[in-house]
């Protein structure tokens, strides 16, 4: 369902580089969405006056540069989050599969939703201090770079502040792993046809569409999340944020009372029309990746086409055609000293 599909034609190493490449990508194009999003989310003046005159404040006050304010730390968090979540999957995964191998649809939902906890407990830290990049004023920085914003947080205001709001990513994986589960189970309704017969292209709108529901149902856990990783007594107008709560609840109630309901989605539209280019860019430039890694494999006869190698077992892993074409080398060469003995 939108996912990239694993290819055993790649190593691990290549497979999770080609992943993190992409992902540092696209998250890097679609950053001035992202920042925004972000900045709706917390309630900062740039976003008082709806999505489009946001760009023209935030260029205004802080140029280009500013929509690009915490992209390094977004990216640097994938390959640990990525690591992280796979790992923790498979694991649980294999915890629940039964004596021929196979788990139930809700197990793997959750074994997803759980993943997702781990990956970002250990990662959480480096959002927390995205998100204090990103709401500060780039020209009058209280935070110079990630390892600055961590450790600044960690002797200002203690452990704590670098995991608050995490209870509100646990409490959000639920109605996120429903939203997905919800899409994977109507898809193949969507298409008219299984989903192991879907192509590149309804793959892909299969994953916009999840993304898109997913998010919408957990995007209230986001809002109040950065609002209270944003808010600091430290931090001049504590972080920005438009409501100053005491904990989770408080917060809640702060901005349904203040601001209504709907405000929980400020930054929707951001975040909505990011998932379009976001994954496109994702399966665009993971596919560029796996073409060069398939070609230095020798799969395929060049890295600008899918075209196969002529007599290249494509169902062997790349060690075993390593294995492979070094026997065929080795027999050739053992014959022809052998019919050179044998003429002398």
């Amino acid at each position: 369902m939108g996912s990239v599909r694993t290819d055993n034609r790649l190593t691990t190493s290549q497979s999770f580089l080609c992943g993190g490449f992409a992902g540092f990508f696209s998250k890097t194009v679609t950053s001035p969405l992202e920042v925004v999003k972000i900045k709706s989310q917390v309630g900062t003046f740039h976003c008082r006056n709806g999505f489009w005159e946001s760009f023209q404040v935030i260029c205004q006050h802080e140029g280009l540069r500013g929509f690009w304010k915490g992209n390094l730390v977004s990216c640097l968090r994938l390959f640990p989050y990525t690591a992280v979540h796979l790992a923790t999957y498979k694991k649980i995964v294999h915890l629940h599969m039964d004596e021929f191998g196979f788990i139930s649809q809700w197990r793997a939902i959750f074994a997803g939703g759980l993943a997702g906890v781990a990956a970002g407990l250990v990662t959480y830290p480096l959002e927390v201090a995205e998100t204090r990049l990103v709401i500060q004023n780039c020209t009058q920085p209280t935070y110079i770079g990630v390892f600055h914003t961590l450790s600044k947080i960690y002797r200002n205001e203690g452990l704590l502040a670098l995991y608050r709001g995490f209870s509100l990513t646990v409490l959000g994986a639920f109605p996120f792993s429903v939203g997905c589960f919800a899409v994977y189970v109507n898809v193949d309704r969507l298409w008219q046809e299984p989903p192991p017969r879907f192509t590149p292209l309804q793959n892909f709108i299969n994953g916009c569409i999840a993304a898109g529901v997913a998010q919408t149902l957990s995007y209230p856990f986001e809002t109040v999340k950065r609002k209270m990783q944003a808010q600091s007594a430290r931090l001049p107008h504590f972080g920005g944020v438009d409501v100053h709560f005491t904990g989770m609840v408080d917060c809640f109630l702060q901005v349904v009372r203040n601001k209504g309901v709907l405000s929980l989605w400020n930054g929707l539209t951001a975040s909505t029309i990011k998932i379009v280019p976001y994954f496109g860019l994702l399966f665009t430039c993971f596919e560029m990746c796996k073409q060069v890694c398939l070609y230095r494999n020798g799969y395929i006869i060049s890295p600008l086409s899918y075209q196969l190698t002529p007599g290249v077992d494509q169902s062997l892993g790349p060690y075993e055609l390593k294995e492979v074409k070094r026997y065929l080398k080795n027999r050739n060469f053992n014959s022809e000293q052998s019919s050179l003995g044998n003429r002398w």
